[in-house]
């Protein structure tokens, strides 16, 4: 049940403090600081009743050198930032060792909302809720770094024995999360999907007329970290078949950072002999990014692993026909609007990429279909979630693993 706000009859104090890290707000965003961003966002035009306290700086997982100027800032009287150190030395000291004068230092919050896999502990009073983005350091180890595996599982343990409530971005995420942890409360978890942020910065009537010299619904496009969770090797075989099938010879667009263990992906189209059909932009701006979604031919994300499938949502709200993976939350985002495929089978791949250049009704009948579930999603209705989580916590004793 949403929260519904109640007038406070008590003077000029908030209902709550509630600290929110936004350590990953600031440029080059990925998927931890997208959800943080926004739904602090819809927040702030959410809620006028509540403090909120902003940490630039959070955790001991994550630290960005210019986070103090680039992460989000939130121009409402009931929003203030605080900073804890100005140097990586001193902010992980704090986060590590949280001391009898922590919580007063963090501005006496009620609740400490924790985005970037770090979760702090030891906090007397205050109510930890920590963000679930998935499991995949633990169920798929060979996809990522050493460093990251440890960084992920050190976050999600201590949540697990010591978090006060737990958000997890998918169903699936949760259900994972409580397969490897079950003596973790039930009652003390929630699920709060993401939402397209280009609904709530209205990016659609601001965008530029080509990227790259792109003809609009010429081109295929994929938009992800580079990575190899993302599955861009055996996409890009598909790829190569489907250009030895079709008459249709559009090129496909990967748009975004490099990720890790992927250095040697632009040697990998070279060797497919696929450098005249395969752009490599980069990380894009919104501005770019709106225009591929919205000209796109259709969309294609055959992710290996996701805690929720954040472009097959944006995708989606533009109206955009989405083949992707059948496996983990990708069906609990897509729904019955996508085109689903085995995306360790590149054949599967290859047929699907097939079926959309042959069956144009179809192609638009996905299209149709996508705009339609990505309307069920939201940032405010996100929000009003997290609100009601928030109180569920405070309303908890502290959590005290048995």
């Amino acid at each position: 049940m949403d929260r519904e706000f109640v007038e406070n009859c008590g003077g000029d104090e908030p209902v709550m403090k509630i600290g929110f890290d936004i350590s990953q707000t600031g440029n080059n965003k990925a998927g931890c600081g997208y959800f943080a961003d926004s739904l602090l966002c819809a927040l702030a035009d959410l809620d006028g009743e509540n403090e909120y306290i902003l940490y630039p700086h959070f955790g001991t997982t994550f630290w960005d050198p210019d986070g103090e100027k680039n992460t989000r800032k939130i121009d409402k009287s009931n929003f203030r930032r605080k900073r804890i150190g100005r140097d990586i030395e001193t902010v992980f000291s704090f986060w590590e060792s949280l001391g009898d004068d922590a919580e007063e230092r963090l501005g006496n919050p009620d609740v400490i909302h924790a985005n970037n896999y770090s979760c702090p502990t030891g906090l007397r009073k205050a109510r930890t809720v920590y963000t679930l983005y998935d499991l995949s350091f633990l169920d798929t180890p060979d996809l990522t770094t050493e460093e990251n595996r440890s960084k992920c599982f050190g976050g999600v343990f201590s949540a697990a024995v010591s978090a006060d409530f737990i958000v997890s971005i998918s169903q699936y995420s949760l259900t994972r999360f409580l397969e490897i942890y079950p003596h973790y409360p039930r009652e003390r978890t929630g699920v709060v999907h993401l939402g397209s942020r280009f609904s709530l910065t209205d990016q659609r009537h601001t965008m530029g007329e080509t990227v790259n010299g792109l003809a609009p619904d010429k081109f295929w496009l994929s938009v992800c970290t580079l990575e190899p969770r993302k599955n861009l090797r055996r996409l890009l075989r598909a790829f190569r078949e489907y250009l030895n099938r079709s008459e249709n010879q559009y090129p496909l667009v990967l748009a975004g950072g490099k990720g890790w263990l992927e250095t040697e992906l632009e040697t990998f189209v070279g060797e497919l002999g696929l450098m005249d059909h395969v752009l490599l932009p980069g990380y894009v701006s919104d501005e770019k990014l709106c225009w591929l979604y919205k000209n796109c031919f259709a969309f294609v994300y055959p992710s290996l692993y996701e805690g929720f499938g954040l472009p097959v949502l944006e995708a989606m709200g533009f109206g955009a026909a989405v083949i992707t993976s059948n496996t983990t939350s990708l069906p609990e985002v897509g729904g019955e609007a996508a085109h689903y495929v085995n995306p360790f089978e590149v054949e599967e791949i290859t047929e699907a990429l097939m079926r959309l250049c042959l069956e144009e009704h179809y192609r638009q009948t996905l299209g149709e279909k996508a705009a339609i579930q990505a309307g069920g999603f939201s940032w405010p209705k996100s929000a009003q979630k997290i609100l009601h989580f928030y109180d569920l916590a405070v309303a908890m004793p502290k959590f005290e693993k048995s």
